[in-house]
């Protein structure tokens, strides 16, 4: 039986495990086909469960994601063939998985091994680092069959506590551990789904950009996710600075743009991303505060989170149609002109953070 010393690490592994599974992923698409539009795919498939109205079963969504990286293992060993379709498949049966399972895990972790809810957010920030850390680290080692070997120890770490969330409880005390229909009455935000567009249209391609115009390697773009998380953990902390409303998009297109100053190096690149992390972190709070009574409490949240789905939905598809007819190399001048618009456009009211939220 998991402890409660045991819990959180489990849960953390599992978050390490799931990152690790979708970063390698969409670095495998990138290497499979040069087409921008194939590669937006991956983020829009991982963006689709978000909005559908799901049941929630902790055991069928783990198979669901222990399925689909064992499928991912075939394909980087080959078994599968070349064809881009399988990984893609793979990506939306985890994001379903996902989708599924999360919520009774997390239920489980709170009310029977009284696991604070700041605590599993923290777990879950350092297992998304753990894992595009490892994502960078691993692939000059073994490739892409190492990755998704490692992912797989990872998530079996969820195990004991998918036995724990699928046991009837002595006391049930929330009927929405196995479905949640209300989430389909979430009303969406139209600037929540504006930012969700500008963050999924700028990570859509993120991998073939490397890859292809950043003539970098798997290593380099772990770095990049790491740092960006990193900086999205650090939001958390007293570290964090207090911007005017609307200001992080404004920040976030310098410091892309920075990314292409010459004889910029490599590590000075990535490093960029990690300032980039902790303001996307502090723009999503000031969404959250700009919804006025229907931010306070989780509510708000849970709207930032459904409307930012569908915006990284439509953002991603559509820099891959756009990046598809223009060229890849047009793609940041747009991100640089839509962040731009943002920090004019988006301006929520001025917010005091508070991460316990």
């Amino acid at each position: 039986m998991t402890t409660a010393f045991l819990a959180p690490i489990a849960w953390t592994s599992g978050q390490a495990g799931a990152a690790l599974t979708m970063a390698s992923t969409g670095w495998l698409v990138s290497g499979l086909s040069p087409s921008p539009l194939v590669n937006a795919l991956v983020a829009v498939l991982r963006a689709l469960p978000t909005l559908l109205p799901l049941p929630r079963r902790a055991t069928e969504g783990f198979m669901l994601q222990i399925g689909a990286t064992l499928l991912l293992l075939l394909v980087s060993l080959k078994v599968t063939g070349s064809s881009v379709a399988w990984p893609l498949l793979a990506v939306l049966l985890f994001s379903l998985g996902g989708r599924i399972g999360s919520l009774p895990l997390q239920q489980s972790l709170v009310e029977r091994s009284r696991l604070p809810m700041g605590q599993l957010r923290l777990g879950s920030s350092l297992g998304q680092v753990l894992g595009t850390l490892l994502t960078g680290v691993l692939f000059p080692i073994g490739k892409a069959a190492l990755q998704y070997a490692h992912a797989l120890v990872l998530l079996l770490a969820l195990l004991p506590l998918v036995s724990r969330a699928s046991s009837p409880r002595r006391s049930p005390a929330d009927p929405s551990a196995e479905s949640r229909p209300e989430e389909a009455s979430i009303p969406f935000n139209a600037a929540g789904i504006a930012q969700g567009a500008l963050f999924g249209s700028l990570f859509g391609l993120l991998a073939l950009w490397v890859r292809k115009v950043g003539a970098g390697n798997c290593f380099d773009f772990g770095m990049v996710l790491t740092a960006y998380g990193l900086g999205r953990t650090l939001a958390a902390t007293a570290l964090r600075p207090r911007l005017p409303a609307g200001l992080p998009y404004g920040l976030i297109a310098l410091l892309l743009a920075a990314t292409q100053i010459p004889g910029l190096p490599g590590w000075g690149a990535v490093a960029l991303f990690l300032p980039m992390g902790l303001v996307a972190a502090i723009s999503d709070e000031q969404r959250v505060a700009a919804l006025g009574p229907r931010g306070d409490g989780p509510q708000g949240w849970l709207i930032l989170e459904r409307s930012g789905a569908l915006g990284s939905l439509v953002g991603s598809l559509g820099i891959g149609l756009l990046s598809q007819r223009i060229g890849l190399s047009g793609a940041l001048p747009l991100e640089l002109v839509a962040f731009g618009l943002a920090a004019l456009l988006l301006r929520g009211r001025p917010v005091r953070w508070s991460p316990a939220k």
